[in-house]
């Protein structure tokens, strides 16, 4: 008789495939095994956030504000002698690099531990200044904000010396001009006298109203923190420390056993 095949043994390759597969009750013991190693990554993890969170100083915005220096126009609308934005672009690109290098040479720093934003609030005539920094950094601030700000006054005391001299001698002229028609026998004086009447008008109203460029805020600091609060930061570190203890759990499993297989 022909006697049956004997059973034969299973490949490498399908036992492998065999041991790879995995159950949730597999996962659970392993997970079980590991508590003590869990335990003490959740615990580390845990430390370490509640550590931060009570060793790390809070930070705090600083704001300055700047009124840049303004007039009225003819349409009478209140208008600066510089633009917002090339108020802005001045103080990000040349006074902010000046003040800061000052600032560390002064104080022999190799970089500032904070940094300064320069922006114009929609539809103002303000130039803003903010910097996040520590409680302790406040002075560093506001000697910082006020460089650039007294880089900006100078710079723009002298546009307004200009804007000045230039509606004088507009006003000069014109009444000059009306001198002239008021001697003038032409049908016509009477109507340009009017009008030379109300350019000196204006334009003493612009001489008269022409304000320089004034601080109304120097690095004042925020009510709240802009730093992470403390409950926060340890909510945080839980999280962390739950999934990393897991994670690990299985990491100290898998190398195990490729240990142990490299040894066998």
């Amino acid at each position: 008789m022909t006697q049956p095949p004997a059973p034969q043994s299973p490949t490498p390759e399908r036992r492998y495939e065999h041991d790879d597969e995995i159950s949730l009750v597999d996962l659970a013991v392993i997970l079980v095994r590991r508590w003590k190693a869990m335990a003490v990554i959740f615990f580390v993890v845990v430390g370490i956030a509640v550590a931060a969170a009570f060793l790390l100083p809070k930070s705090y915005q600083y704001t300055s504000l700047y009124s840049v220096a303004e007039y009225t126009n003819d349409n009478g609308q209140r208008v600066g002698v510089e633009s917002p934005a090339s108020v802005v672009a001045k103080a990000q690109n040349l006074y902010l690099g000046q003040a800061t290098r000052k600032l560390l040479e002064k104080h022999e720093l190799e970089s500032l531990p904070f940094n300064v934003s320069v922006s114009n609030p929609r539809n103002t005539l303000l130039l803003q200044l903010d910097s996040d920094a520590a409680e302790e950094n406040q002075p560093l601030v506001s000697e910082l904000h006020q460089q650039i700000i007294d880089s900006l006054q100078q710079d723009q005391a002298q546009l307004v010396k200009r804007r000045h001299e230039s509606l004088e001698r507009q006003l000069a002229s014109a009444k000059q001009a009306l001198e002239s028609a008021q001697q003038s026998n032409s049908p016509s004086a009477a109507e340009l006298i009017a009008t030379y009447y109300s350019r000196i008008s204006d334009l003493e109203g612009q001489l008269n109203e022409l304000s320089k460029g004034e601080v109304t805020q120097h690095a004042v600091q925020s009510l709240s923190a802009t730093s992470l609060g403390k409950s926060l930061i340890i909510a945080v570190g839980i999280v962390l420390g739950s999934i990393l203890s897991v994670v690990g759990a299985f990491i100290m499993h898998f190398s195990s056993i490729v240990c142990r297989d490299i040894k066998r």
